[in-house]
């Protein structure tokens, strides 16, 4: 099964906190304009109308809809500063189907970068990291990271991770602002940050390789649900490479990756599996393996054929086809 790591769309759902403006930027006001007190006493608690427009857009930006949705009906100055964030899920909606071709529209890139491009004049995180996507894909990176940078300066978890690997990869790289916003995505949760700042650490290529700090990321991606962490954190615990070794834990994580479709995970846990006997077992992952590319999962289970019946042949090549990889949890 394909593990898409990047580039990362912007589906979630989170709260993200952010500083407020320095005095300087107070005066500075988006084309939205939010409704303003006439009365010369101060706002009462709970009015939150006279706070600037780009205060109020910097704490919702990286909102999804429901909190989008929830935050608008707290009080009527929010709901009136926040309706060009609605404005934009709308459009961010609408890129989606013209990018995939769904809901009854053909795909179409232009139609759907136009429509990110406007979510994003907006304000929302969401829509500039889609956009950002599209210009990476297109092939204009210089656009991308622009994008990317300030979803990432918003507070965007995505759009800090897709910054950070974009340094990476761009020509010529930068190393430094690229382990700066994977390391401040992965602080803020988001496990793709976390599997990727641990890849850095791991292999040495980009910082010094430290493997102590790797491990830790790859088992905080992994208790967060990132199935190739899980098996990284595996293959750690497996030799001891900068945790103890510990056999059970390895063996609890490769059975978790396998369990979630990460088709080496299955080609090994298959291969643990019968070193013990559990011959049925191992066939089902084996067959699972090769059916995710694995090659020599093949001669293995052909090796286990042997010993089996015709009914518990047919009977692991069932299980197989009813098989069903564990989701991750968002």
């Amino acid at each position: 099964m394909k593990q898409r790591t990047w580039p990362c769309t912007s589906q979630r759902s989170r709260f993200t906190s952010l500083s407020f403006l320095k005095p300087n930027d107070k005066e500075k006001r988006s084309r939205f304009s939010i409704t303003k007190s006439t009365s010369s006493s101060p706002p009462s608690i709970g009015d939150f109308s006279m706070l600037p427009f780009d205060i109020l857009m910097k704490i919702a930006a990286p909102f999804s809809l429901p909190n989008l949705q929830s935050a608008s009906s707290v009080c009527k100055s929010w709901r009136e500063a926040l309706q060009p964030l609605r404005e934009s899920m709308v459009l961010l909606r609408w890129g989606k189907r013209f990018k995939h071709g769904r809901g009854g529209v053909k795909a179409n890139l232009d139609k759907a970068l136009d429509s990110f491009l406007e979510g994003a004049s907006r304000g929302s995180t969401l829509a500039m990291v889609d956009a950002g996507l599209v210009y990476w894909e297109t092939g204009d990176k210089e656009k991308a990271v622009g994008f990317y940078r300030r979803a990432a300066e918003l507070g965007d978890v995505v759009g800090q991770c897709n910054l950070g690997i974009s340094y990476l990869q761009v020509q010529p790289s930068n190393m430094k602002e690229a382990m700066k916003w994977l390391k401040q995505s992965a602080e803020n949760g988001y496990v793709r940050a976390q599997y990727q700042l641990a890849l850095c650490l791991h292999q040495g290529r980009v910082v010094q390789a430290n493997l102590l700090e790797a491990s830790k990321w790859y088992l905080k991606a992994a208790e967060g649900g990132y199935v190739r962490a899980m098996y990284n954190i595996s293959l750690c615990y497996s030799v001891g490479e900068g945790v103890t070794q510990n056999r059970k834990l390895a063996r609890k994580w490769m059975k978790r990756a396998a369990d979630h479709g990460h088709s080496k995970a299955q080609f090994e846990h298959g291969l643990a599996l019968f070193s013990e006997g559990a011959m049925l077992k191992s066939v089902l992952y084996l067959e699972l393996a090769e059916r995710g590319g694995e090659k020599a999962a093949r001669h293995v289970k052909e090796v286990i054929h042997q010993q089996l019946s015709a009914t518990s042949r047919d009977h692991a090549i069932n299980q197989a086809n009813n098989w069903r990889a564990l989701s991750a949890p968002r």
